[in-house]
């Protein structure tokens, strides 16, 4: 009994630990990246740069001010990768420095940190920029270089489509730095969920409730799928820690809330995209669907009103 040591909960622990996660994370972001500098040049390799290094300083600079011990576990790395991806490659420099310390400063420690933010801070960071700044985040350039309108952007504004689906799935259109390619963000989604990384309900849920309702709208479901930044948020945002219900119910809940909004945003608003605020929404609902769909505990019993 002298070689027992009682420690409080939980008792059950995973081998993943922080800085593997992230890695891997990482692993998986870097195809689409590339693809990303090779589409738009050098310009979309400085926004993802700079995006990175200030997330990074941020996150020290607050852990400074809270008084914690400086670590750079790679939180920081990924949520400044992931923001620089979704920006498009022709915005100012100093925006994605601002994107990067209102989404790690004001919404991920403001909430306490890694673990504890509400919201995802790379989504929080963009739709800031794009209240803030509208016209700079809809500047878009082709892989011609010439300014133009997104695949989503020409459906919506003269309902014609400008790719075809080959084009879609490969990358060759005009979009944001590291949305452009399905199929490397396809590849990097299914090493995440082979590692067990991230939860495949949540990407199953997604995209096929967004797939169902498009089809049952008139609209193309694969069009959708393969364009904008759905296969981009469905394995890299909404599967993000922050946010997302913890119970397997919840997750499966979360992903067809992303898909039927990603829907309504897409079809109903001014906007051809949806997915940023899609998933910042149910971020939002997240703790009360965890709610709903928490397990009773083992041997719980309601308690009876005695006097009733």
């Amino acid at each position: 009994m002298e070689n027992l040591n009682v420690s409080g909960s939980p008792h059950i622990f995973e081998r993943s630990s922080k800085k593997r996660i992230m890695l891997f994370v990482l692993l998986a972001l870097l195809p689409a990246a590339g693809y990303g500098v090779f589409l738009f040049g050098v310009r979309a390799l400085l926004v993802m740069i700079v995006s990175v290094v200030s997330a990074v300083l941020t996150q020290i600079l607050m852990q400074v001010l809270v008084k914690r011990k400086v670590k750079v576990d790679g939180s920081g790395v990924v949520t400044g990768l992931l923001l620089g991806m979704i920006l498009p490659p022709t915005v100012p420099l100093w925006m994605p420095v601002v994107g990067a310390f209102f989404g790690i400063a004001i919404v991920k420690w403001v909430f306490g940190g890694f673990g504890y933010a509400m919201f995802n801070p790379a989504l929080a960071g963009r739709a800031f920029l794009m209240a803030a700044w509208p016209a700079l985040m809809t500047i878009w350039r082709g892989v011609d270089g010439v300014t133009g309108a997104t695949p989503l952007g020409a459906l919506k504004i003269g309902g014609i489509k400008t790719a075809g689906y080959f084009e879609l799935f490969m990358g060759n259109v005009g979009g944001s730095v590291g949305e452009t390619s399905a199929l490397l963000l396809l590849i990097g989604g299914l090493f995440l969920m082979v590692t067990k990384v991230i939860d495949w309900r949540v990407p199953l849920a997604y995209i096929g409730s967004l797939s169902l309702l498009m089809f049952v709208l008139g609209e193309d479901p694969v069009f959708h799928v393969l364009a904008g930044g759905v296969m981009l948020g469905t394995f890299f945002m909404a599967t993000g820690y922050e946010g997302m219900p913890l119970t397997k119910k919840g997750r499966v809940i979360f992903g067809i809330g992303c898909g039927l909004l990603t829907v309504i945003i897409r079809l109903y608003s001014g906007m051809p995209e949806g997915v940023t605020y899609a998933i910042l929404l149910m971020n939002g609902f997240s703790p009360l669907i965890e709610r709903w769909t928490r397990l009773r505990p083992f041997g719980y019993v309601k308690k009876v009103n005695k006097n009733g």
